[in-house]
């Protein structure tokens, strides 16, 4: 878990992809940190590595076994019990399957606003209408799902949704589908709404 305090009285919670707490999620924490936020990653694989890239596959499988989409948000639902008393608001940024746990918290009476990159599952969860504001981050191209059909249906919605250049990754520099003018744009978007 990474926990940075500023003595801020916003807080981001920031949730990892299948991957862990790795090197990219450590970055988009300092990177938020900067900006005077108060800052908390939980570890939702419970275990000391992240990762690698090229374990895909295993990391998937790892997530969908042992930590699974009801088990992480109710994981980061407590988490905000647990702190919102210490908060005036509580952010909560996403990627990947952690875009659709925040996706999933999106409803809760103490979440002040989600951003969400790339939550590719947040199209199994279509009948969640968030109750706080919500900005999603779409690359043009995904494998599994057809993107703009997916921004169609969310755009009935009271939400954000814009599409990038790039793919499902697009704003990781350790990813090789890292794009750094979509990284760059989603991290300006992002921090004007978090301020």
């Amino acid at each position: 878990m990474i926990h940075i305090k500023n003595n801020s009285n916003k807080l981001i919670i920031v949730v990892h992809e299948i991957y862990g707490v790795n090197r990219y999620m450590k970055e988009v924490c300092h990177s938020l940190s900067e900006k005077g936020l108060d800052i908390l990653c939980p570890n939702l694989l419970e275990k000391e590595s992240s990762f690698d890239y090229f374990l895909e596959e295993a990391a998937y499988k790892n997530f969908m076994e042992n930590v699974g989409f009801s088990k992480g948000a109710n994981k980061i639902k407590n988490v905000i019990q647990d702190i919102k008393g210490q908060y005036e608001k509580i952010f909560i940024v996403g990627f990947s399957v952690g875009a659709t746990i925040a996706w999933l918290c999106s409803e809760e009476k103490d979440v002040d606003g989600i951003v969400c990159y790339y939550g590719s599952r947040i199209r199994n969860y279509l009948e969640i209408n968030p109750s706080c504001p919500t900005i999603l981050f779409y690359p043009e191209n995904e494998n599994s799902f057809h993107v703009d059909e997916l921004i169609d249906s969310l755009e009935r919605k009271n939400l954000e949704v814009h599409k990038f250049s790039g793919e499902h990754g697009f704003s990781d520099p350790y990813n090789p589908k890292f794009n750094v003018k979509s990284a760059q744009e989603t991290f300006n978007i992002m921090i004007d709404f978090l301020a």
